[in-house]
C-alpha cells in the first residue's frame, strides 16, 4: 500500500458511507424536496428550483475552498461540525416564514454539508480501493434512498411542509455523530505533507466537466420528476411507487459497479452513461404513459450512481493525492445547482417536454468531455 494511502478499517468505511448519503441527499430527494416548495408552500417551479439551487451553490463554494486545502483540513473535525451546522440550519429552514430567511438558509446547509463531503470524498480517494469504497458508498446510498423516499411523502403529507426539513435535520445529525465517533483520522492532515504537489492534469478537468454535465441532466430532470407524474394525472401513490422503486433500483448500480471494475473500461463507461442518462430524460419528460414514466424514471438516478463510480475511479487513477476528489462535490453539484432552477425556467416557459431537448444538448457536451479525459494514458495501479 502507498504511503498516501488512509487505512480503511470498517468503523471508517461506515462513516464514509453515512457521510455520503447525508452529503449526497440531493441526488434523493430533490423530487421530495422541490415538490414540496411547490406543493405545500405554494411557491412556483422557478422559486422551488431557486431554493434547492442555493443549498447545491452553498455545496459548491464550500467544496471549492476545500478542495485545494484539503490536505491541511482534519476531515474527522470538518465532517461532523459541517453536518451538525447543516442541522442546525435546516431546523431554521423548518421554523422560517418567509422566502428570503429560507434562502439564506438553504445556502448556509450546503455550505456546511459540502464541507464535509469534500473532506469525506477526498478521504475515499486517498483509500487503496476508491473505486470499491465509493461502490460502497453508493449501495449505502441506495438503501437510504429507499427508507427516505418510502417514507418521507408520508411523513410530509401528514405533518406538513416543514416536516422536510426536520427530516433532513435528523440525516445531517445522525452523519455529524457517527462522523464524530468513527470517521478515519490521521490521513489527509498527516499525510499531507509529503502528497505530491504536481497539478492537476487537464484530463481529470474535462472529467470533472463531464460529471458537471451529468449533475445538471440529473438534477434538471429529478426536480420535477414528481410533478410531471402529478401534472399528467398519475394517482399521487403510484407516483409514490416509482419513487420507492427508484430506491429500490438504486441498490444495484453501485455493487454492479463494483463487480465489473476490472472488467469494463472506465472510459467506455463515462461515454455511454451519458447517452443513456438523455434517452431516459427524453422518455421522462414526453411519455403520457404511465409506463414509460415509471420505468424511465424508476432507473433514471441509476445511472448516475453507476457511471459517478467509474469516474470516480478514474479520478483516483488520474490524480491519486485525493485533491481533485475533495472537489468532487464542486464536480456534480456545480452542474446540480443549476439545474432545479434551469429546469423551472425551462418548464415556466415552454414546458416540461423541453426538458428533454436540453438534455440530450448537455449529454453531447458530456461525451465530448469525456472522450477528452480518456485520452490520457492512466497510470498504472498502486
Amino acid at each position: 500500500m502507498s504511503e498516501h494511502h488512509v487505512k480503511e478499517r470498517w468503523p471508517g468505511r461506515i462513516a464514509l458511507m453515512v457521510a455520503h448519503c447525508a452529503g449526497m441527499v440531493d441526488l434523493v430527494a430533490l423530487p421530495v424536496w422541490v415538490g414540496t416548495l411547490i406543493s405545500r408552500y405554494g411557491l412556483k417551479p422557478q422559486e422551488a428550483g431557486a431554493l434547492a439551487t442555493l443549498f447545491l451553490l452553498g455545496a459548491v463554494a464550500s467544496s471549492l475552498y476545500c478542495a485545494p486545502r484539503f490536505h491541511r483540513l482534519r476531515g474527522a473535525l470538518v465532517a461532523p461540525c459541517g453536518f451538525a451546522l447543516a442541522a442546525a440550519a435546516f431546523l431554521g429552514v423548518a421554523h422560517s416564514d418567509g422566502y428570503a430567511g429560507m434562502a439564506a438558509l438553504h445556502a448556509l446547509a450546503g455550505a456546511a454539508a459540502g464541507a464535509a463531503l469534500s473532506v469525506t470524498h477526498g478521504t475515499i480517494g486517498r483509500g487503496a480501493r476508491p473505486h470499491q469504497t465509493f461502490a460502497l458508498a453508493g449501495l449505502a446510498l441506495g438503501v437510504f434512498a429507499i427508507a427516505f423516499l418510502g417514507a418521507t411523502p408520508h411523513i410530509v403529507a401528514a405533518a406538513g411542509g416543514p416536516a422536510l426539513f426536520q427530516v433532513f435535520a435528523a440525516v445531517m445529525l445522525v452523519a455529524a455523530v457517527v462522523c464524530a465517533l468513527a470517521f478515519p483520522r490521521g490521513g489527509p492532515a498527516v499525510a499531507g505533507a509529503a502528497a505530491p504537489a504536481a497539478p492537476v492534469s487537464g484530463a481529470v478537468w474535462f472529467a470533472a466537466l463531464g460529471l458537471c454535465c451529468m449533475g445538471l441532466v440529473q438534477a434538471m430532470m429529478f426536480s420535477f420528476l414528481e410533478r410531471i407524474g402529478a401534472d399528467r394525472g398519475h394517482a399521487p401513490s403510484a407516483v409514490t411507487g416509482v419513487l420507492v422503486a427508484l430506491g429500490l433500483v438504486n441498490l444495484l448500480p453501485a455493487p454492479l459497479a463494483a463487480l465489473l471494475e476490472r472488467r469494463w473500461r472506465a472510459g467506455t463507461v463515462v461515454l455511454c452513461g451519458p447517452v443513456i442518462q438523455a434517452a431516459l430524460a427524453i422518455t421522462i419528460a414526453n411519455s403520457t404513459g404511465f409506463a414509460a414514466y415509471a420505468f424511465a424514471g424508476a432507473v433514471f438516478a441509476a445511472v448516475m450512481i453507476f457511471t459517478h463510480t467509474f469516474a470516480f475511479g478514474l479520478i483516483a487513477r488520474l490524480d491519486p493525492g485525493g485533491r481533485a476528489l475533495s472537489a468532487t462535490p464542486a464536480m456534480l453539484m456545480t452542474g446540480a445547482a443549476i439545474g432545479p432552477v434551469l429546469g423551472g425556467t425551462l418548464v415556466g416557459s415552454a414546458g416540461y417536454g423541453v426538458l428533454g431537448g436540453a438534455a440530450a444538448a448537455i449529454a453531447a457536451v458530456a461525451v465530448f468531455c469525456f472522450a477528452r479525459a480518456g485520452r490520457q494514458p492512466l497510470p498504472a495501479a498502486v
